[in-house]
């Protein structure tokens, strides 16, 4: 078995434009879109830290000053909380900038998911990371990120997230060939990005997370320029998955595509409803609401 380094950085690539949410994202980052009362974003860094990974990198670009504002400490918010006695908000709002060791750097162009994790290679350097697409959001009862983390420990191979979608579905997504290798884990034999329900190699989609090898970076140079003439992440992975091995770990649930807008509706109620705060009096309502639409 192979003795894997172990995982101490992640890039979050956040530089998309997030035209499938407009008019919403015409003046901020899809990223900043709230889920109850976080940004998508915070819940993603914050399932970094969770993992246990500190050191982390977001890839952005024109237009996302926010993301850099809201990890940011706000001495003149933080003076206002204080003063007002407000201690629980003041301790909430310092803790975010607290939570990890955030740096940013600039896409420069929109070339493609394959190019931002390009951008990350100097931070990175020659180690294991881990990418976190910053608009797909994984419940905290997925335990996503810590379970790809274990399986590349294992394995010493790049891992990515799968997870199971209904045939028609698959054109959204890049979609893999799997061969089980235990319960909940496969070996991907091969990926294709977005093909059609009759030609998809098999319903399990790739969903925002992975755990690559240094190697990745030479396989994303080994890749031309495709559609639109962005550089694809998903080429990448299936050159990787030549030279030395991709496994897949298989989530069926807790997976959300906020940038889908039906997804981030279900993502903003299924999360809400697992706060203690806020769960008991919205699943109240959901069940009236669902009543009085019986009666009419």
């Amino acid at each position: 078995m192979t003795t894997a380094a172990l995982v101490s950085k992640a890039v979050i690539p956040a530089a998309g434009l997030g035209t499938r949410f407009l008019p919403a994202t015409k003046a901020q980052p899809k990223e900043m879109l709230p889920l109850v009362d976080k940004p998508a974003i915070q819940y993603v860094v914050e399932e970094a830290v969770a993992a246990g990974i500190r050191d982390i990198l977001i890839i952005t670009g024109r237009g996302k000053r926010s993301l850099e504002d809201h990890f940011d400490r706000s001495f003149e918010l933080e003076f206002y909380l204080e003063k007002a006695g407000k201690h629980d908000e003041l301790k909430e709002v310092r803790a975010i900038a607290e939570m990890a060791d955030i740096h940013y750097i600039r896409q420069g162009e929109p070339k493609g998911l394959g190019h931002a994790v390009s951008v990350a290679r100097d931070h990175v350097g020659d180690a294991p990371f881990a990418v976190l697409l910053g608009d797909d959001i994984m419940a905290e009862r997925a335990h996503a990120l810590e379970e790809m983390l274990s399986a590349y420990e294992r394995l010493g191979r790049s891992v990515i997230a799968l997870k199971p979608v209904e045939p028609h579905e698959v054109v959204r997504y890049g979609c893999v060939s799997p061969e089980e290798v235990e319960p909940g884990l496969v070996r991907v034999l091969d990926i294709v990005e977005k093909p059609h329900p009759a030609a998809a190699p098999s319903n399990l989609a790739v969903v925002g997370r992975y755990v690559f090898t240094p190697a990745v970076f030479a396989a994303l140079e080994r890749v031309g320029p495709g559609k639109g003439g962005e550089i694809q992440l998903t080429d990448a992975i299936g050159i990787l998955l030549r030279d030395e091995g991709v496994y897949g770990r298989v989530f069926e649930e807790g997976s959300y595509d906020t940038g889908n807008k039906l997804d981030y509706l279900r993502a903003t109620v299924e999360l809400a409803l697992e706060r203690p705060d806020l769960g008991p009096e919205l699943r109240l309502f959901l069940v009236d609401l669902l009543h009085r639409d019986d009666l009419e």
